[in-house]
């Protein structure tokens, strides 16, 4: 599962996620994309889950890439426990996401096979999602 090895605080605020993404917006490695059209947090385990949805459709071929990364720690209060008495325990990590962010990129295989497991990839996402394809991508003519 995706976390960071080390975190300099233990616990950090909330925050809000307002606004379009300022940066990550754009294909950087492969001709393929997902990008998210709405904000959330995005768990090590969705990741996790949707990164081997699409390379067991890939079955190994072409390569990979995760643009996103879990690094805000979120913390959860035991249940039935009253208010007050400071913040929880940290829980796990998440990755905040706004929209145009975009998530994961594929490469080195066809358009075909990049929109379907793209597409089971987005499945497992809490998220609205599209598919994006450079616009120097070439189409293979039949």
């Amino acid at each position: 599962m995706l976390q960071p090895k080390k975190t300099r605080f233990r616990r950090q605020q909330k925050g809000r996620m307002k606004g379009n993404a300022q940066r990550g917006h754009e294909l950087s490695f492969g001709s393929f994309g997902i990008k998210t059209l709405e904000n959330a947090w995005i768990t090590g385990r969705q990741i996790e889950a949707a990164r081997q949805a699409i390379t067991r459709y890939m079955k190994r071929e072409g390569q990979l890439w995760i643009r996103i990364f879990p690094d805000k720690p979120i913390t959860k209060k035991p249940a039935e426990v009253r208010m007050g008495k400071g913040k929880g325990a940290p829980e796990g990590f998440v990755a905040p996401i706004t929209p145009g962010r975009i998530m994961f990129e594929i490469e080195g295989v066809s358009f075909e096979i990049a929109k379907e497991a793209l597409r089971l990839g987005a499945q497992k996402l809490p998220v609205q999602t599209k598919m994006i394809v450079r616009r120097d991508y070439v189409f293979e003519q039949q």
